[in-house]
């Protein structure tokens, strides 16, 4: 090969690299750009994989972000496989894995080609321009980008979600005595991908012993993540205590001093009703009781929930009503301070709830304080004392709607059932009315006052 043809090649093989530099530069700047007028954080552009997250979030195609984000891992490992691992054409099986390698490779980028046509669609919604420029996108990626992030006319439209502001926070902390739980929950925060989600912000509340409690909210208000957060299983910035003791910091102390009924139980069904409650009088009752102090007390819970006639059967030949009073049974054998349970009615009829609603209603009055998850409160509203509504806020994150007297409740919502003050503060999107900020933003004036009066 002549001098000056070696040279040709090296000058174009220069010039290209150069160009590639160029149009992948241009790229990531204009996603800075982009990412900048959107409220982003302008390097994460220059960030591999995370870049191509941040701006399916700006297209409002997050699942389609994470996906991405994966194919495009996948698809670096195939091609960096295929270019670093040797091929030997005479050896059969690196021959094969090569070809699927290759085949891989392909797919992935077909795959990542679709998607983000997804992203770019969202895009040209989320900035209010015609889906003809999805056709820039895919033809001219950096160029557009370019165009994008530096031109003025281009400009995120407001979203009608973010123009409505989230309920303020209360301020307010719930006191705490030696006859009440008290909760003060100033936030519970959780890993969501990449980013910092908060669940729960802002509920305080103190329940008097002896109460029993309805704990209300429609799906995503966080309640399973307020119980958890109460009984210590996963902790939140927040202060819990019953009477003089703190659930966090003394939670070895205190866990069997929490019962907590799951709506599943995971009991043993060829252990008889007996069997089953002495096994968990051997778990949560201390070391130091004699054998006939235990015994003792497995007789107390079998007679309290009206157990004695089937005390001999086998969990399966239960029916569903002796099975939910066993799961209960099993909790009450330590004697807790507080009961919470998760919709303990769910598969019961009409009649058999109400008697075990009946009965929760006993364990309350015997000084004990009961939080109770039903999806049918209607029907035996009249055994609670008290309501707790948690909704989601304009931010989607559970707050505290109100925490009172239940008849209080419906003068407080404005309704005649509690299914409907449920209603009331769903999101529009849920078929609800879409007044959970409202709600919150009253009940804080409202626990301003009582805390005032109080004093």
């Amino acid at each position: 090969m002549a001098d000056g043809e070696e040279m040709l090649i090296q000058a174009s093989d220069v010039i290209g690299n150069l160009l590639r530099t160029g149009v992948w530069l241009a790229q990531l700047i204009g996603m800075s750009l982009i990412f900048r007028k959107c409220g982003k954080k302008w390097w994460h552009a220059f960030i591999p994989f995370l870049n191509i997250y941040e701006l399916s979030r700006i297209a409002d195609r997050e699942k389609t972000g994470r996906v991405m984000m994966v194919i495009d891992v996948l698809r670096n490992i195939t091609i960096s496989l295929l270019l670093y691992v040797p091929l030997d054409p005479d050896v059969t099986s690196e021959v094969a894995i090569i070809l699927l390698l290759f085949v891989a490779t392909i797919v992935l980028y077909i795959v990542y080609f679709v998607y983000s046509i997804r992203v770019f669609l969202g895009l040209t919604e989320r900035f209010g321009r015609p889906k003809k420029w999805v056709i820039a996108w895919i033809l001219a990626e950096a160029v557009t980008m370019l165009i994008w992030g530096i031109s003025k006319k281009f400009q995120l439209l407001p979203d009608e979600e973010e123009k409505i502001e989230a309920a303020q926070e209360s301020g307010i902390d719930a006191i705490s005595t030696a006859d009440n739980l008290s909760v003060n929950i100033r936030a519970r925060t959780a890993k969501d991908f990449i980013y910092e989600k908060t669940l729960l912000k802002d509920i305080h509340l103190s329940i008097p012993k002896g109460h029993m409690v309805l704990l209300l909210g429609g799906s995503g208000a966080g309640k399973t993540t307020f119980l958890n957060a109460v009984t210590g299983y996963e902790k939140a910035d927040a202060d819990i205590e019953i009477g003089s003791s703190n659930v966090y910091r003394d939670y070895e102390s205190m866990k069997y001093d929490i019962g907590f009924v799951p709506q599943l139980d995971l009991m043993r069904g060829n252990d008889t009703v007996y069997r089953t409650l002495a096994d968990a009088a051997e778990l949560r009752l201390p070391s130091s009781l004699s054998h006939e102090e235990r015994k003792k007390r497995v007789d107390e819970v079998i007679g309290r929930f009206g157990l004695k006639s089937v005390q001999s059967n086998l969990v399966e030949k239960l029916s569903g009503g002796q099975r939910k009073r066993l799961s209960i049974a099993m909790e009450f054998i330590s004697d807790p301070t507080l009961f919470i349970l998760d919709e303990p009615d769910s598969g019961l009829d009409g009649v058999v709830a109400r008697s075990l609603f009946e009965s929760l209603r006993g364990i309350a009055d015997s000084g004990k304080i009961v939080i109770v998850i039903t999806h049918t409160p209607d029907r035996v509203i009249d055994l609670f004392d008290d309501v707790i509504v948690l909704a989601k806020d304009a931010e989607r994150t559970g707050r505290l709607a109100y925490y009172g007297p239940v008849d209080e409740a419906y003068s407080f919502f404005g309704k005649e059932k509690i299914e409907q003050i449920l209603l009331s503060i769903n999101q529009k999107d849920e078929g609800g009315e879409g007044l959970a900020d409202h709600f919150v933003e009253k009940y804080a004036e409202l626990a301003k006052q009582r805390t005032e009066v109080a004093v």
